[in-house]
């Protein structure tokens, strides 16, 4: 079932996902890595960066994908408003632990944060798997397979 927001039939939420998804991922790993006890402050610097690119980027991927929910009907759109919230959610959550960071709170409580928004943003990414996966929200009719030929073979 094709959604309408979409660039020459290419669904445009999924592709935008990627940015934000991937930018907390970082961040974790570089919390995780400062929090091992490298001892460069460098990695909580860019674990703050990559949470701020990636509340821009979730912003900017939400708008394909609220204009994609609105396409939806019953179950589906239940499953989309779900997926949504949890998002909406995961963006507040990273929100708050920018703003902790920038007032100079304790490192492990803003770990402990990141590791329980990452847990979050895991169900609603299954989420946003099952409507593609198992409903095909966004995926394009495939083509009627063609025919299977019969082989003949004399003397088999």
């Amino acid at each position: 079932m094709q959604t309408p927001a979409n660039i020459a039939r290419h669904p445009i939420h999924p592709m935008l996902v990627t940015i934000p998804i991937g930018l907390w991922v970082c961040s974790l790993v570089c919390d995780l890595v400062r929090a091992s006890g490298s001892g460069n402050p460098n990695w909580a610097v860019v674990a703050l960066y990559t949470m701020v690119g990636g509340i821009a980027g979730a912003l900017v991927a939400a708008i394909p994908g609220f204009i994609d929910m609105l396409s939806l009907q019953g179950g589906l759109k239940r499953i989309a408003l779900t997926h949504m919230a949890i998002n909406l959610t995961v963006v507040a959550l990273y929100a708050v632990n920018v703003w902790m960071r920038t007032q100079g709170r304790e490192p492990n409580t803003t770990l402990w944060l990141s590791v329980l928004t990452i847990a979050l943003l895991l169900v609603s990414g299954w989420l946003g798997g099952k409507m593609v996966y198992v409903h095909g929200v966004a995926v394009e009719n495939p083509p009627e397979p063609a025919p299977a030929k019969t082989e003949h073979r004399a003397g088999v």
